[in-house]
């Protein structure tokens, strides 16, 4: 991913994610996020946005990669966390994707029943 650059965003109906955790439980849970991301959004105040904020955020980088969920991005490739002050990054778990070596911004909101990310990738 060396020299990687570009843009992503995804928008995600926090029903349609609650409909999915409804439907298939833990399971769709483990298989979109990590633990600690699973442990995070269950100290959130509204949980299922918190989800699909980070399912948005994955999703735009995956975007912004331009790889899409292949070539070896997954879901657990990297975690969404928050600073002290509260602001969202990325972790890199996959270190055989070379994301180390690039900077990846990301910004995360939800509203009205919708759940936004915007993802910028700089290499």
């Amino acid at each position: 991913m060396t020299g990687a650059r570009g843009i992503g965003v995804d928008i995600v109906d926090i029903e349609r994610i609650e409909k999915s955790v409804e439907h298939y439980g833990e399971k769709f849970l483990l298989r979109v996020l990590t633990e600690q991301e699973l442990e995070s959004c269950r100290h959130k105040a509204d949980m299922t946005a918190s989800i699909a904020a980070r399912f948005a955020a994955k999703e735009a980088l995956s975007k912004a990669l331009g790889s899409g969920f292949s070539s070896g991005f997954g879901w657990h490739s990297v975690e969404v966390r928050n600073n002290e002050a509260g602001q969202p990054f990325f972790c890199v778990l996959d270190s055989s994707l070379g994301l180390e070596e690039v900077q990846i911004k990301l910004s995360i909101s939800h509203d009205g029943g919708m759940a936004v990310a915007f993802v910028l990738v700089e290499g």
